[in-house]
């Protein structure tokens, strides 16, 4: 589900009183958004999936850890990007947070330049997500409203087979499937063969509302060409 989301925040989740004094006095000077939490609860609590922006995240705090947090975000579809901060670097924590998800892992202390740097990254990122996952919930809902009918003429379309083996595959008339074929287009608002099969790939690739940087099969790229062909 999307949510409409709000205005960019940074929400800061240390339990370090002095380091949370640093990033107000930080966030305050470039006019950013901010909210700061002491703890992953306080966090929970209040940040729900509609908040947009990106967090600031501190890896060991009393209670929930960091990486508990990031994890029980997950779990709520809270997928803001996060930026893991910590006074007590290692690798193994490092590898723990990059493979749960994290886009960077700073130490403290750390230049306010490269922070706001990166703050601004994952505030784009999550606003480009956001994007992204309202046009594949959109994509979500058209391919919904197909008929059974036409989600079999729409698969053989993206195997970029040609309506007269479609026809033959389905035990139907080449007329048939070309009246199948204008129902579909007009369904999935695609001006062209080529963008109802791109639409369907780039579905295909994401999951659950989280973006997943996957590439398309080399059977995908192909069929996309044989569609290419014959448009």
């Amino acid at each position: 589900m999307i949510h409409t989301p709000t205005p960019p925040t940074v929400f800061v989740v240390d339990d370090d009183f002095g380091m949370q004094d640093s990033l107000r006095e930080l966030l305050e000077s470039v006019q950013l958004s901010f909210r700061v939490f002491s703890s992953g609860q306080a966090f929970l609590n209040e940040v729900t999936p509609a908040h947009a922006g990106c967090v600031l995240l501190d890896i060991r705090m009393p209670g929930m850890s960091g990486l508990e947090l990031y994890r029980r975000m997950v779990g709520r579809d809270i997928l803001l990007p996060v930026i893991i901060i910590t006074g007590h670097p290692d690798v193994r924590t490092a590898v723990q947070a990059m493979k749960a998800g994290a886009i960077d892992f700073l130490e403290k202390p750390f230049n306010d330049h490269v922070l706001l740097q990166r703050i601004n990254e994952a505030i784009e990122r999550d606003t480009q997500n956001r994007k992204l996952r309202a046009e594949q919930e959109a994509v979500s809902h058209r391919l919904a409203s197909l008929s059974p009918r036409e989600s079999e003429v729409l698969a053989s379309i993206v195997e970029g087979k040609r309506n007269k083996l479609i026809a033959s595959d389905l035990d139907i008339n080449e007329k048939t499937v070309e009246a199948h074929r204008s129902h579909i287009m007009e369904k999935m608002a695609s001006h062209s063969a080529v963008d109802l099969v791109k639409k369907v790939i780039v579905h295909k690739y994401s999951t659950d509302g989280s973006l997943i940087s996957k590439r398309p099969s080399e059977r995908d790229v192909a069929n996309l060409a044989n569609v290419n062909s014959f448009v």
